[in-house]
Formats: C-alpha cells, sequence, structure tokens
C-alpha cells in the first residue's frame, strides 16, 4: 500500500509567508473613468450624425461632396472608435 504524502512542516509554511510578505505590493494609483460615458457617446453620436447628413444632403456640402464615399467610412470609424472607448468604462 503506498504511504501517504508528508505534509510541510510548520516552519516550511512560515518561511514561505514572511516570503510572501517580504516582497512590495504594488499599490494602484485611484484613476477616476468619469469622462468615459460622456465621450463615448458624444463621439458615436457624432459618428451618427455624420452619417445622417451625408445621406441627406452630402453632395450639397462642399467639402462632403469632396469626400465622396469616405463619407461612410469617417461616419462608422466615429462609430467605432466610440466602441473603443465604451471598453475602457469600469
Amino acid at each position: 500500500m503506498p504511504e501517504s504524502r508528508v505534509r510541510k512542516s510548520t516552519e516550511s509554511k512560515k518561511k514561505h509567508k514572511a516570503a510572501a510578505e517580504a516582497t512590495p505590493k504594488k499599490v494602484k494609483a485611484p484613476s477616476s473613468r468619469r469622462w468615459v460615458p460622456p465621450t463615448f457617446i458624444t463621439v458615436g453620436l457624432l459618428g451618427v450624425a455624420w452619417l445622417i447628413v451625408f445621406y441627406i444632403a452630402g453632395y450639397q456640402i462642399p467639402f462632403m461632396a469632396a469626400l465622396g464615399n469616405w463619407n461612410i467610412l469617417i461616419g462608422m470609424g466615429g462609430m467605432a472608435a466610440a466602441f473603443g472607448i465604451a471598453t475602457l468604462w469600469r
């Protein structure tokens, strides 16, 4: 019949505990993420508004007419950026 495992002695447990306490603990500075919700809502709405303006009157506005279909990328990019910012929210 196999022998059971020998338990660690109290001394080795104390050594391990002392070594763990000797390492400095990293303290995280408190960070405020209150800017995230208003920022991602604003950026997302700007992206949607850009697309709406482009579809309704895009070719009547000179700089939008010059951009052509790049306006779609700009609007979708704004919405994608809003999603990326939203991942920072805690």
